[in-house]
């Protein structure tokens, strides 16, 4: 997550990188930029829904104090 930068990262997203690809996706699940295989997306997406409060609430944080926690990541 990039947070500090709000005239190009204003909306709450993550950055994904798979093997040669890269792509963005806003904390609802939507692919913003990039490109990555189709299988990969489909994980990514599940995941992001799976832990959005937890996304929603680390944005916030990031914001607001710098604090971090973890996220379990993709399995």
């Amino acid at each position: 997550m990039f947070f500090n930068d709000n005239l190009q990262h204003n909306l709450p997203h993550i950055h994904v990188e798979y093997a040669e690809y890269k792509a963005t996706f806003d904390l609802e699940s939507n692919m913003l930029n990039g490109k990555i295989p189709q299988k990969q997306r489909k994980l990514v997406e599940a995941w992001i829904l799976i832990h959005q409060e937890e996304l929603k609430a680390l944005w916030k944080i990031m914001n607001e104090d710098n604090g971090f926690f973890k996220i379990e990541p993709l399995k």
